[in-house]
């Protein structure tokens, strides 16, 4: 029994009773609209004044309301009422307006029957809740007053009194089952006809990937920027104090890239974190925070990184046939990331006291990065460390993001063919690792 009360007046039916009078609100405009018409066919000068004309006026009505529903607001607009009222899960209703006019018929279908059914369970409330209030309160009325006013002469009987409030008590249930009947399959069409489509499928994918994307970018912008500040930091901390005693001069050099390494990782870090708080690449002040570049960046890198320590033999060219500014600035933002990731590993994977040999280079066709040193005996590749290997899927993300490519792993010879080297000459008994990148520049027609 309770179950069965619930089901009629709970909670959930209660809230789709006020969807459907809400969707009896919305009716009301195209049902007076619709009595201009319906009033010259059947003869009713007074607006909805006879059953027939109500009923026409309607008919009239539901058509105007479809038109109207192809709008492309409609869409969102009942979505959000269904999901607030009428109990239907969020993931089987669509967002936005419809992509398709299949989506569009679909929803002036749904705009419709829900206006229909809201009108008729509309005028059932206001008609049936006073004229049961009336019956339930009959028998009271004319036991205390003894007065029939608002009951036909020929229901003045014994039995109306003792009748009237059977009648009522029903009136009220069939106004509940209705409504909640109608609520109910209203539920359980808004899915099919609210719900998303295979354009609205894909829309949602592609938001979904470039959502991930988004996040895949940050992941590398944290984890190259922040991750080389951390290695370069802690090594050049620890070259600082072993040499405390020894050369104050050095811990002087090595305390001053700390401080410019923490500080320019903090703008970058704050603007990494502005896309998150912005969605854009903003800054505490507001504005476009710069992105490191080669040209304008590089040469900080390099000082700082030789600070903690780690020797680079670096070659950089980037004149290229048209000078600097051939370079385009995704090419260079990227080339910044990988060079400094490179230098990471080595610092990572190598030790400070190792030596890295790097060559940047911009031709007519793109730009050329490669990164080697030598692997200390015992020591495996930075891809093949439990855990590693980050900072190397990283790099070829990148590479791969612009249309280039990225090779990485142990190598026992230079681009010419012959063995590497040490810079001075010595050779390299354990091998080399070797980074190569290469970024093509983009083609204008």
């Amino acid at each position: 029994m309770r179950r069965f009360v619930g089901v009629l007046v709970g909670r959930r039916a209660r809230r789709r009773w006020v969807h459907l009078v809400l969707g009896g609100a919305v009716c009301m405009p195209y049902v007076f609209v619709g009595s201009i018409l319906a009033g010259p066919l059947v003869g009713d000068r007074v607006v909805l004044g006879s059953l027939a004309s109500q009923l026409l006026s309607f008919a009239f009505g539901l058509p105007l309301a479809a038109v109207t529903a192809l709008f492309p607001l409609t869409r969102p607009m009942s979505v959000a009422a269904v999901r607030a009222l009428c109990d239907v899960p969020d993931a089987s209703l669509a967002d936005g307006p419809p992509r398709s006019r299949a989506a569009r018929a679909r929803t002036a279908a749904w705009f419709t029957l829900h206006l229909g059914f809201g009108g008729i369970v509309s005028g059932m409330t206001l008609a049936l809740v006073p004229f049961a209030a009336f019956l339930l309160a009959l028998p009271l009325t004319v036991s205390l007053t003894d007065s029939w006013i608002g009951v036909p002469e020929h229901l003045h009987s014994v039995w109306t009194p003792l009748l009237a409030p059977v009648v009522g008590a029903v009136s009220l249930l069939a106004l509940a089952g209705c409504a909640a009947g109608a609520g109910l399959l209203l539920a359980r069409w808004a899915p099919a006809l609210l719900g998303p489509t295979p354009a609205d499928r894909l829309a949602d994918a592609e938001r979904r990937a470039a959502d991930l994307a988004v996040r895949n970018r940050l992941a590398r912008e944290l984890h190259d920027s922040v991750g080389h500040a951390l290695s370069a930091v802690t090594l050049q901390a620890g070259a600082a104090r072993k040499l405390l005693d020894r050369d104050p001069e050095f811990v002087r050099e090595a305390l001053a890239a700390i401080e410019d390494t923490t500080r320019r990782t903090v703008g970058e870090l704050d603007a990494v974190l502005g896309v998150l708080r912005e969605g854009g690449e903003r800054g505490r002040d507001g504005h476009a925070a710069p992105a490191p570049t080669l040209e304008a960046d590089l040469d900080g890198l390099l000082r700082r990184t030789r600070a903690g320590g780690l020797r680079v033999d670096a070659a950089v060219d980037l004149g290229g046939p048209g000078g600097t500014a051939a370079l385009p600035a995704m090419v260079s933002r990227e080339g910044y990331r990988i060079v400094q990731e490179a230098l990471s590993n080595v610092l990572r994977h190598a030790g400070p006291d190792s030596e890295v040999t790097l060559r940047v280079r911009l031709d007519g066709t793109g730009l050329e990065i490669v990164a080697e040193n030598p692997l200390p005996d015992g020591a495996r590749p930075p891809a093949t460390r439990p855990g590693g290997g980050h900072g190397l899927r990283g790099i070829a993300d990148r590479a791969r993001l612009l249309g280039g490519t990225a090779e990485a792993g142990a190598h026992d010879g230079s681009p010419d063919g012959r063995r590497t080297h040490h810079p001075q000459g010595t050779h390299h008994p354990y091998g080399t690792w070797r980074l190569r990148v290469r970024l093509p520049l983009p083609t204008h027609p």
